[in-house]
């Protein structure tokens, strides 16, 4: 074993305190710590290390962001859906009848935003619920579960 040069270093007390409990963890010093991350911190691989970690966190938030585009392309679908079906049903009303609609329009839609804001409260949210309700097949088209035919 080569000889090793003393050398004094002045650590922040939670920095140190997270080097002790290393130290203590794995059985070995503190100066054993500190060489080995020293060490790390100084190799020709810590940049290729760096560069995978954020490679890493790039694939995982790419990886989100797909699967929020998907998100976002089935609630288009779904409003523009709903949009079309209730223009087709939804007669015209008379205008003796407009003011009276008016009145339970806004009333139900004031229950809607309540029922929506208890909704978002407990995490509830559709698309959960749509995608443990149905199965994707191996060509990538849905299929029915027994729960939900």
């Amino acid at each position: 074993m080569s000889p090793k040069t003393r050398m004094n270093v002045y650590f922040e007390p939670e920095l140190l305190k997270k080097v002790e409990a290393l130290a203590l963890r794995r059985n070995v010093s503190k100066s054993a710590v500190i060489e080995a991350a020293v060490a790390s911190f100084l190799s020709a691989d810590a940049s290729e290390r760096l560069e995978a970690v954020f490679a890493r966190r790039m694939d995982k938030l790419g990886r989100k962001v797909d699967g929020m585009d998907e998100d976002l392309a089935i609630l288009g679908e779904t409003l523009s859906l709903f949009i079309r079906f209730w223009l087709t049903v939804t007669p015209p009303l008379p205008d003796s009848a407009q003011a009276s609609a008016r009145a339970k329009g806004a009333e139900r839609f004031d229950g809607f935003l309540q029922s929506l804001g208890r909704r978002l409260a407990t995490g509830d949210r559709f698309l959960k619920e749509l995608s443990r309700d149905v199965d994707v097949r191996r060509d990538g088209r849905a299929e029915p579960t027994a729960d939900n035919p």
